[in-house]
């Protein structure tokens, strides 16, 4: 693999995730080249990698980095509106909203678009690498590439291999991983692989337990970061996630496996439905938002 700052990779998307990961890889020294649909989504990617929660500043004021470093970083971070400024990447992920025919119709633009050599990957958290791939000509060198929320922190990636995934490739994606300090680790293709498989049953049944009444949403947030140490409750990790995003996954898995475990609750229909999406632009808010509401019209 080249050095960093010889090789540009590209991310397809700008949202909480796109633009955490493009961070990610230009502070570590990538030149990187973030693609949305808008100028407007773009200007706000740009802002919250400069001055968000987890953007460069914070780095700044905690002496990780200096001002100089954050300017270097922010240098590197081509952002433009046009998929074929991706052509000459190595490596492009995408990181769109989780639907597959929108995903699908990225991948095969990024198909026609970019050199045979370029690897595509994609940061779906539940829809099947062999299904994604099938929208390219390229299944030696698609792979899964599964980063979590807030990914400039969390160290996991998990890598999923395909039916058709080199092991060049495998070894490409790791070995990037591991560059950028994160830890990789490789699973098999199914539906939502690992992870989302056990945080969609743990989120699904929280969100059921909650509709009948057993427990409310802060105090089942509450017990799950007391009981179990986690950093934070299945309802603000909804929030974070996106509950049009859990919606998505809790329909696809269910579809593809007929697990009652996975199905979405029809109080997860009702917020979604309602505009209640978390912590996104043009939501309404989330699942304490809509509670507090009804609270007060009752």
């Amino acid at each position: 693999m080249e050095e960093p700052g010889k090789q540009t990779v590209g991310v397809v998307g700008s949202g909480v995730m796109g633009h955490g990961i493009a961070m990610t890889f230009a502070r570590h020294g990538f030149r990187t080249i973030m693609y949305d649909i808008s100028e407007e989504f773009l200007k706000k990617a740009m802002d919250n990698i400069s001055s968000g929660r987890f953007g460069l500043q914070k780095l700044v004021d905690k002496g990780s980095i200096t001002a100089q470093q954050k300017e270097e970083i922010i240098g590197r971070i081509m952002a433009t509106t046009s998929l074929k400024d991706l052509s000459g990447c190595a490596l492009v992920v995408e990181a769109a909203p989780e639907d597959r025919n929108l995903k699908g119709k990225i991948f095969s633009e990024l198909d026609s678009i970019c050199g045979r050599d370029t690897i595509l990957a994609s940061n779906t958290s539940g829809i099947m690498i062999s299904d994604l791939s099938s929208f390219t000509r390229r299944g030696d060198r698609f792979v899964g590439m599964h980063w979590f929320n807030p990914p400039q922190v969390m160290k996991l990636v998990e890598v999923v291999r395909g039916p058709e995934t080199s092991q060049k490739t495998i070894d490409f994606i790791t070995d990037l991983s591991r560059r950028m300090e994160k830890v990789p680790i490789v699973v098999n293709d199914a539906p939502g692989f690992f992870t989302t498989r056990f945080i969609n049953s743990w989120l699904m049944e929280a969100y059921r337990i909650f509709e009948q009444g057993v427990a409310g949403i802060r105090e089942i947030d509450e017990m799950s970061r007391l009981a179990f140490g986690f950093p934070m409750g299945p309802f603000e990790l909804s929030d974070l996630i996106g509950l049009d995003t859990m919606l998505h996954v809790a329909e696809y898995m269910f579809d593809e496996t007929k697990n009652p475990a996975y199905s979405a609750p029809t109080v997860l229909k009702k917020l979604v439905l309602s505009g209640y999406l978390g912590k996104k632009i043009g939501s309404k808010g989330g699942w304490y938002d809509y509670y507090s509401l009804q609270k007060s019209n009752r």
